[in-house]
């Protein structure tokens, strides 16, 4: 099983960039965008609708931003875009597809770097998915949660990050979260468990941070411990550029 999970800053941009002609080559189970900026009766166009995949798009109510999408090979069971809060439904940042094997998760966690009330937004978010977290892994659940979740977690997470300490994205509180994620909750930082290398997925617009490669590590593939010993491969796609995110690709031994 191979997933993909790219945070694409805007998925008709994306497609003027290559994206899906690069998708079409990479022989993928599921792929999870975040930041689609755009509402499905913007994406009829084939090119959104990559053969031999099932589409699911959940949109933000505000046009042209957040939202997430989730291509799938095989149709899922079961699919879930809302969740009863905001601004999880508002900004349709999440989508689950349940599988016989296992269910995954696109989400797109909101940055709180353009100032306080952001980062409140950002913070109440946290505390509300984290016991849907522990909820769906009690169930029994084996879980691949692909997320851009603009938080690093450790300081090989990020170039800078003496720097950002005190910037959202590498605030103690927030590297908690995750600390408490994993430690309390049992999840795993997929990639973690199998490259302890400093790798990144995002980096700013701004100078020449991604010819220098002075990038953040915030785009995540979250597993349930089941799957760990499933895990074959992990890699960053920077060949091309999609995007301010690079795609961020997993192999796993297990069949949807």
């Amino acid at each position: 099983m191979r997933i993909i999970t790219a945070n694409t800053n805007g998925i008709r941009s994306a497609a003027r960039k290559g994206f899906f002609t690069w998708l079409a080559e990479q022989n993928a189970d599921v792929v999870c965008i975040q930041e689609t900026k755009a509402q499905t009766e913007q994406l009829t166009d084939p090119v959104f609708h990559p053969e031999g995949y099932v589409a699911i798009f959940s949109d933000a109510v505000k046009k042209g931003y957040s939202g997430t999408a989730m291509y799938c090979r095989t149709p899922p069971k079961s699919v879930t875009t809302r969740l009863g809060w905001d601004p999880l439904d508002s900004e349709g940042r999440y989508i689950r597809a349940d599988f016989d094997a296992v269910s995954v998760i696109s989400m797109y966690m909101p940055s709180g770097s353009s100032g306080e009330a952001a980062q409140a937004k950002k913070d109440s978010f946290l505390d509300n998915i984290y016991p849907h977290f522990v909820e769906l892994k009690a169930a029994g659940r084996e879980l691949v949660i692909c997320a851009d979740w603009n938080i690093c977690h450790r300081e090989i997470d990020l170039k800078n990050w003496r720097a950002n300490r005190k910037n959202s994205g590498f605030l103690p509180h927030e590297r908690a979260w995750l600390d408490k994620l994993y430690n309390e909750a049992g999840f795993v930082d997929a990639f973690r468990e199998i490259n302890q290398e400093a790798i990144y997925t995002w980096w700013s617009n701004r100078g020449q941070a991604y010819a220098n490669n002075v990038g953040w590590r915030l785009d995540y593939q979250v597993i349930t411990p089941g799957l760990v010993p499933l895990i074959r491969d992990a890699w960053v796609y920077r060949d091309e550029k999609f995007s301010d995110h690079a795609p961020f690709i997993m192999d796993y031994d297990v069949s949807l």
